[in-house]
This record gives structure tokens, sequence and C-alpha cells, in this order.
């Protein structure tokens, strides 16, 4: 009778594993059946490639859930989000983005921070230029390209360039790292200033230049769910996704640090 007993409990251990590990269950062991319909996402630019491909990894473990992603600068995601904007997560590319929210008690749930960028110096294939450094950027005879100073790869890279003791002379600014990253890809700029990240998602279009004010001017990447967001469950499964041993593994495979 003994025996009979141990095998039994001993079934109802492997079953209850096994029901914890089946896909589709969430990471906090929710059951997936509560975890369902569109769930918006706001994140950094710097984010897109990564996000998409969680994206739809989060749509398979959970059959019945669209994400909606939405990229940009994040100082504008921010205000969109303070406005209003009916999302569900914030994922930030600065702490201080993220402040703007969690000041206006937009978000429901506490930032956490997921991963980390360094900034690297893009330039086209082959760099015909010859960039070397930073002091390249206050050459006046090179066309330079960098992030507008208010959303987080522009403040990034003044603190490189005070780091350095340089003053850039960019030609254009643009609107997101992203923007940048374009106008380098297509011959439009000798060099512009991207996340590492961003380089490595441009394959063989541009060449990255590391240098070592760099590590003066790492980014802390935070996310948290909002308020506004009427799909909360929803949210708090995408949120523990990302912050999963699989978003690591996805992250880390595409140059991000994690903290």
């Amino acid at each position: 009778m003994r025996k009979l007993l141990v095998g039994i409990l001993a079934v109802l251990a492997l079953a209850a594993c096994g029901t914890a590990n089946e896909p589709g269950s969430s990471p906090s062991g929710s059951p997936a059946a509560e975890i369902k319909g569109t769930i918006t996402v706001l994140a950094a630019a710097s984010l897109t490639e990564t996000f998409t491909k969680l994206g739809k990894e989060f749509e398979a473990q959970y059959p019945g859930t669209t994400v909606k992603l939405s990229f940009g600068a994040s100082s504008t995601l921010a205000q969109q989000i303070t406005n209003g904007a009916p999302a569900e997560v914030f994922a930030a590319a600065s702490p201080s983005t993220m402040k703007q929210v969690t000041d206006a008690k937009s978000a429901s749930g506490e930032p956490a921070i997921f991963v980390r960028n360094r900034l690297q110096i893009a330039v086209p294939q082959g760099n015909p230029a010859k960039i070397t450094g930073l002091k390249d950027f206050a050459n006046a005879d090179l066309k330079i390209t960098l992030c507008a100073k208010d959303v987080p790869c522009g403040t990034a890279a003044t603190k490189a360039f005070d780091a350095a003791g340089i003053t850039p002379k960019p030609d254009t600014y643009g609107a997101d790292v992203k923007a940048v990253l374009t106008t380098v890809r297509l011959g439009e700029a000798d060099a512009g200033m991207v996340y590492k990240t961003d380089v490595i998602a441009a394959g063989d279009d541009v060449d990255g230049l590391d240098f070592p004010e760099a590590d003066k001017a790492i980014n802390d990447y935070p996310i948290a769910t909002l308020t506004e967001g009427p799909n909360q469950e929803g949210a708090k499964a995408f949120v523990e996704f990302v912050l999963s041993a699989k978003g690591q593994e996805t992250f880390t495979a595409a140059g991000f640090d994690l903290p």
C-alpha cells in the first residue's frame, strides 16, 4: 500500500511539473487562457528588431494574443503616454524617459532594467571617409549625423563627447537612432553615432567603430506596464516574457549587454 501511495505521489509531481512547462503557460504560472487580446507596446527605436522577434514568439506561446508594436524616440513615446495613449507596455532607451512616465503616474508597475546598450560610430561600408574616432566629428569638412539631443541616443552621444573633450559639428540630426543609421546607410553621411545593436542589425550595409568614451555613456533600458492599457494581464505577461531567459538570450544575440 505504501509503495502504491509513493507511486501516485510521484506521478502527480511529474504532472505538475509538466503543466508548469507547457507551451502557452505564463512565466508567472497563470493559465494561458487568461492571456489573450491585443497588447500595445511602445518601444525605443533601437529595440525594433528584438521586440519584433519577441512579439512573434509571444503570440506563438499565447494563441489568441496580438502584440501591436510601435517604435520611435523614447522621449516622443513618453510624451504620448503621459498624454493618455492607450498602450499596455513601455520600453524606453533610458531611465530619464521612463521617469517622465512614472512621475506622471502613467506606469502601473515598477520599471525594471532589462538590457544595456553602448554607442558605436557607424560609417558606410568600407569607411570611405577613413573615420578613426570621435575627433572626426569635429571636422567641419566631413558629413556628420547625430541623434537629436533630447532623445536617449543623443543624450548618450553628448556624454561621450563631453568625456572626450570634443565639440561635434553635425550636419543633420535624426529624430531617433534608426533615422541616423539610415542616413549613414544611404551614404548621405560620413559618420553617425548609433548604438552597437543598430550596427549589428544593419548587417553589411554599415561598419561599426568602437571608441573608449562609449564606456562613459552606457544606456540602461527600463520596461514597465502602463495604467491606460486595458489588457493588464497581457501587459504583465509580455513584460515577464521580455525578462525571461528566452528574452535575455534574444537581446544578447543582438548585441545588448545584460544589467
